[in-house]
């Protein structure tokens, strides 16, 4: 098999990525070593910015997005006495929808099959070879056979545990990491939401988040230990809990029910530079990771993917290198901003095990402060609605 660029996973940004070059005549293949019912499976965020909401648009895959994600005027920050409103429509005439994750995938995947997309999916022992040059290949095992596609580039958008990063030789990259002493405990049931709003709750026990995926279905979270176990969290527990941390104002709107979902996600931040080395890029979780903390992570992937299809139409159209040439700078230059805001976010609003009463003091003056003063709050408005491409 022959095409273009070969895209590795199957994800909402390989698939984003692959819509957007088919959209403007730019063959490709994406490759996805699991299955499709896998790929929904994964439950994921669902804040969207504009950024991302406004590719969808313009590719025509958003009419369920238009219909039945909820448009977001703000979000509210708790410090155990008060909620802070994040007016953030008011303070950057931007909205963010609530949209799940899934949903986009499943809207991305529903799309392929008319836009000549071709995703293979249950793609084994995938393998990226010869990006040193300007013929690299990847091959997979499929129904018993040997399988291999050649490309002019590979865009690698498989995550984290893909093999794409690690075809990148140790000594052309740099890796930064901050791993975090919790985790995130999400509890998802359907249930109405306690509010019209997000929150992001940091009380004397601990961080707390109250978020929707719809009118109908709530995603609660708290941090805890590393060390817990899901085991050790009953359904009554967690609400329990979440009741107390996101003070009585709050809790007396929570909705119980039983748990769809109940799992322990592990906090941290990740960059890998450079994004791009010699014929093959990373896009998403396979160059970078943020904390869920203003659910920045998907959003991120879309980024990169209007960065990286702009850069290879170009490339096939236009027969231009630049775009090739500044993508990883360009895409590095907002991941770090975003990394900056998620985890300038994350500090403000759970407690370290080494804090002690100073740092307490510090997150409430912060808070105060924020309460305070318009040039603050429009601060996080911007970077919480997405900066610019």
């Amino acid at each position: 098999m022959k095409t273009q660029v070969v895209i590795i996973g199957a994800g909402p940004a390989g698939l984003l990525l692959g819509h957007l070059l088919r959209a403007e005549g730019v063959d490709c293949i994406i490759v996805e070593r699991a299955s499709a019912d896998y790929v929904l499976g994964r439950i994921r965020a669902g804040v969207l910015e504009r950024t991302t909401t406004d590719l969808l648009e313009r590719l025509g895959i958003d009419e369920r997005l238009r219909s039945e994600g909820l448009l977001e005027d703000g979000f509210c920050l708790a410090d155990g006495e008060r909620l802070i409103r994040i007016d953030t429509f008011g303070l950057t005439g931007k909205h963010v929808t609530v949209y799940g994750q899934t949903e986009v995938t499943r809207d991305l995947m529903d799309a392929a099959p008319g836009r000549a997309l071709e995703v293979i999916y249950e793609a084994e022992d995938v393998a990226i070879h010869a990006i040193d040059s300007d013929a690299p290949f990847v091959s997979f095992s499929k129904d018993g056979s040997e399988r291999r596609i050649d490309a002019r580039f590979i865009a690698g958008c498989d995550g984290y545990h893909g093999p794409s990063r690690r075809s990148i030789p140790a000594s052309a990259a740099r890796e930064f990491e901050r791993v975090y002493p919790f985790g995130w405990l999400g509890i998802l049931a359907d249930v109405p939401p306690c509010h019209d709003e997000l929150i992001y709750a940091n009380h004397t026990r601990g961080f707390a988040l109250a978020s929707m995926r719809s009118m109908a279905r709530s995603r609660y979270y708290i941090d805890v230990p590393l060390t817990d176990r899901v085991e050790e969290w009953s359904d009554e527990r967690l609400w329990d809990e979440l009741a107390i941390r996101l003070g009585p104002e709050v809790a007396a709107h929570i909705t119980r029910g039983p748990a769809i979902e109940k799992s322990i996600a592990p906090l941290r931040s990740y960059v890998f530079e450079p994004m791009h080395h010699r014929s093959l890029f990373l896009a998403g979780d396979a160059a970078h990771i943020v904390p869920p903390t203003g659910a920045k992570g998907l959003n991120l992937a879309a980024s990169d993917v209007a960065y990286l299809s702009a850069a290879l139409i170009g490339y096939f159209q236009r027969g231009e290198n630049d775009g090739i040439a500044g993508y990883s700078a360009t895409a590095l230059a907002r991941v770090w901003k975003s990394e900056r805001f998620s985890w300038s976010l994350t500090n403000l609003m759970h407690r370290f095990p080494d804090d002690g009463p100073f740092e307490r003091r510090m997150q409430l003056a912060e808070l105060d402060y924020i309460a305070s003063s318009r040039a603050a709050q429009t601060a996080i408005a911007e970077n919480y609605v997405g900066l610019p491409l």
